[in-house]
């Protein structure tokens, strides 16, 4: 270590002797061990060996009044409890989200921050809408990161495209569902509600009929792929039958975008919103969004004012349009980094790519699972592979709750919960972005299989890894053999 930091040895010897450990060492030592020896830890025992002390002045010679020492002069404002740097565990996310960052995102949070006008910035913002046209797949104009999570980019689709006294049919299948039709409500306008089984995708044939029923909906809304169930919708069917009846849609890509296809311009989506921190593995906290012309047209009409300052976007054109910026709020500067390289890995690999590897992970996901005699809650065909929702078995009802605490405390590995009238009834397993990988599959599947046998769950340990290994062996021989017949086929 003295090597890597190129000191000399008789340094060394000196700062052993003396007690003193610099924090750069204790970092590399953090660095090497993969943060199993955390610096922190380094620090604390090199100083309860050897506490460091620091002369200082007397309280008569202080410079600024008497010193802050102990408890006894405490500012009554401060904590009751001393607090220390926050270090998270290492855990493994497996969830509904966020799923786990990959390490060039992380450093590109650490870069140094820079004016939101700074025109290099402005540059990289340029560069941001472009990868982001690429993530949906659009030549759409206005697509930009709204500064917030998914649920600001939810309300921003509905407080810009709905009026007061508007009519909107919104399809509900699950919480999100449930969401929008909140959202519509807040705009002060009537919702049209399209009830589908959870666990079941939004129909064409009930959302045609509600259209005959209303034609005076403006607004269609539904979820692509609704993180509550795990089940995706036929996105480009939905939209095509609003469109017969001159409806201007809103679609939720929020688990979907980077894990599924999401084709804005084929389906002829009209407002799409999504989530930086699921399949793109980015740091939660920005939500990307797409408009048609149609929709910025629509909106450049309306006679009333936009009910939201922040979200109007009539006042966001002029900050994130392709002219002279002007100041409207101040960016996360850091966050839009980390989304800028999210997405650029996410160029990198190719998006169809990134689709074929969430779904060749699903497919040993599953294989693993049902061989622990697990079920889906969702039928084949409509399940989304970055959002796993498995039954829970009936014997073990009761104790999803400590299914879920163990792998937490014992695997540092995170599952998610049931919501709604799903809770307690299913786990969500989710293999997004950098979280979905072989390694996980394969821990998800030892770990819940070593939990649910110390429960006394009837499972043969070693099948579920087996089943997944197969099921890999399976998808690349097959890989292999079409990589043989394209040259022939040339």
């Amino acid at each position: 270590m003295a090597r890597r930091l190129k000191l000399d040895r008789a340094v060394v010897n000196n700062w052993v002797k003396s007690g003193y450990v610099p924090s750069r060492w204790a970092m590399e030592i953090e660095r090497l061990t993969e943060g199993q020896i955390a610096a922190v830890e380094v620090l604390n025992e090199a100083n309860a060996r050897k506490p460091i002390r620091v002369k200082s002045r007397g309280e008569e010679d202080s410079l600024f009044g008497p010193t802050f020492v102990g408890s006894d002069i405490m500012n009554p404002y401060a904590p009751p409890k001393r607090i220390k740097s926050f270090h998270p565990p290492q855990r493994a996310l497996l969830g509904p989200g966020p799923s786990e960052i990959n390490p060039r995102v992380m450093a590109a949070m650490g870069l140094p921050a820079i004016g939101y006008l700074d025109p290099a910035f402005v540059e990289m913002m340029e560069d941001l809408k472009a990868l982001l046209r690429y993530a949906f797949q659009t030549k759409n104009a206005l697509t930009f990161p709204i500064s917030g999570p998914g649920s600001v980019g939810m309300e921003y689709c509905f407080v810009n495209m709905v009026a007061p006294g508007d009519t909107v049919i919104v399809m509900r299948n699950g919480v999100f569902g449930g969401r929008m039709i909140e959202n519509v409500e807040r705009c002060g306008a009537k919702p049209v509600v399209v009830e589908d089984e959870w666990g079941e995708p939004c129909d064409p044939n009930k959302l045609e009929d509600a259209l005959k029923k209303h034609p005076e909906a403006r607004v269609v809304a539904f979820v692509h792929a609704e993180t509550s169930t795990g089940v995706e919708s036929d996105a480009k069917t939905l939209i095509e039958v609003a469109h017969k009846y001159d409806a201007l849609t809103i679609m939720d890509a929020v688990t979907s975008l980077g894990g599924s296809p999401v084709l804005v311009d084929e389906w002829q989506c009209d407002a799409v919103y999504s989530a930086s921190q699921k399949c793109l593995s980015c740091t939660p906290g920005l939500s990307p969004v797409t408009f048609s012309d149609r929709v910025v047209d629509y909106v450049k009409s309306r006679k009333d004012k936009i009910h939201s300052w922040f979200m109007d976007m009539n006042l966001l054109l002029g900050y994130w349009g392709s002219t002279t910026r002007t100041y409207h709020h101040t960016a996360p500067t850091n966050s839009l980094y980390a989304l800028h390289e999210a997405l650029l890995i996410l160029k990198e690999e190719g998006i169809e790519n990134a689709w074929a590897r969430h779904q060749r992970h699903h497919t040993a996901l599953k294989a693993g699972l049902e061989a622990m005699g697990l079920k889906y809650l969702v039928k084949e065909g409509y399940r989304l592979p970055q959002m796993n929702a498995i039954l829970i078995p009936e014997p073990l009802l009761e104790h999803e709750a400590e299914v879920r605490k163990r792998l937490l405390n014992e695997f540092n590995l995170e599952i998610g919960a049931g919501l709604g009238p799903l809770a307690g009834k299913i786990w969500r397993i989710g293999i997004m972005g950098y979280s979905c990988n072989s390694q996980n599959v394969m821990l998800c599947l030892s770990a819940l299989g070593s939990v649910l046998y110390d429960m006394g769950y009837p499972i043969h340990v070693g099948d579920a890894e087996s089943a997944a290994h197969q099921a890999y062996a399976q998808m690349h021989a097959k890989a292999a053999q079409q990589k043989k017949r394209q040259p022939a086929a040339a």
